[in-house]
């Protein structure tokens, strides 16, 4: 039995937020905080672990918990007072009926300001000796978000802010950094210009480039409709080492898609749902990356994770997922023994763990 798993558990990015850190935040409180969403994970045998993306969390906004003020506040060229004119014409927007509020204007030509994406790398770096992936939030995504008085064209303000994220994440040292455009999936028409925009951030990152793609998460509802089927130019244009996919609250039929996805790009599994409170057991993960591998072929799933982030779950329910997770894994690799059983009885190799639990 291998020291190193084939497939690596790791998770999307958020967690939620300590009632303790909500109650007394502080700079202290938030590296305490991130501390313990660390450890959690090493526990837990997470093998890619995220700080949890705690010093986003903006509560005027909840229902993006973050992901987008904390990025696009700080640039030069963006401001957050908005007029009634300018609300009203944000509304109007298309793929914006999740939010009712605007994160900001773009009134002159976008630059880093200051935000600084290395700092917060480096400090949940300092917190682990595990492998760390660092996430943000997609130049497409930040700019349908905005009210665009300057270059009045998507493609332009996407390509201004990549060209911000690019430098942030150069500097960015992680072993993974994650790229989230959560918008896409229900938008698929826009997938060329939208890969334009993260392909420039992607070729800048040092380390090994993901790209996170979701059907959005509000109070366990998806805010999105359509289909993975729709995206496969996108993903396979992407200059990414895997990408990071929602499966697990998906049909099961849609994993046939994925056959299509360029050998050179590996398969990130979703094989927990964040949508439910119900904590998966070992078993049901287990059996989630066979029938995966049945569809796509042995080896082809590299990582496994939750469909999206944990942020909305309380954290007991969080913890026992992300036990639950490695847990199904290990069991579907036989690294652990379970019911009694020894390892070697387990699986003996890809495509038996069905013929042991019937």
């Amino acid at each position: 039995m291998a020291d190193t798993p084939r497939i690596l558990a790791t998770v999307v990015g958020s967690y939620p937020i300590p009632d303790w850190l909500a109650a007394h935040p502080s700079e202290q409180a938030v590296i305490d905080a991130t501390r313990v969403v660390l450890h959690t994970q090493e526990q837990a045998g997470i093998d890619v672990v995220c700080d949890g993306e705690l010093y986003r969390f903006d509560v005027n906004h909840p229902e993006t918990n973050g992901m987008i003020e904390y990025f696009v506040r700080p640039m030069a060229g963006i401001r957050a007072a908005v007029t009634f004119d300018e609300l009203i014409a944000y509304r109007a927007q298309r793929g914006m009926g999740f939010r009712s509020r605007r994160p900001g204007v773009v009134d002159g030509p976008v630059g880093s300001g200051t935000l600084d994406l290395p700092l917060a790398c480096a400090r949940a770096k300092r917190l682990t000796a595990k492998p760390l992936k660092f996430t943000l939030t997609g130049p497409h995504m930040l700019a349908k978000t905005l009210v665009d008085r300057h270059y009045r064209d998507l493609p332009q303000l996407a390509d201004a802010i990549a060209a911000v994220l690019a430098a942030q994440v150069a500097h960015c040292d992680a072993d993974i950094v994650q790229l989230d455009e959560a918008n896409l999936p229900g938008s698929p028409d826009e997938w060329r210009r939208a890969a334009a925009a993260i392909n420039k951030v992607l070729a800048a990152v040092k380390g090994k480039a993901a790209v996170h793609l979701c059907f959005g998460n509000y109070g366990g509802q998806s805010i999105q409709r359509g289909s993975w089927a729709k995206l496969m130019g996108y993903l396979n244009s992407l200059k990414a080492d895997h990408i990071v996919m929602e499966n697990a609250h998906r049909p099961a039929e849609e994993l046939a898609a994925f056959r299509e996805l360029d050998p050179r790009i590996g398969m990130g599994l979703g094989v927990v749902d964040i949508k439910r409170t119900e904590i998966e057991t070992a078993d049901q993960i287990a059996r989630a990356i066979e029938r995966a591998e049945s569809v796509l072929g042995a080896g082809r799933v590299r990582y496994v994770h939750p469909d999206c982030g944990f942020w909305m779950l309380k954290r007991s329910i969080a913890d026992g997922k992300i036990r639950a997770l490695v847990e199904g894994r290990d069991l579907y690799e036989g690294r652990r023994t379970t019911r009694g059983q020894p390892d070697s009885s387990l699986h003996d190799g890809p495509g038996s763990y069905f013929s042991w639990t019937g």
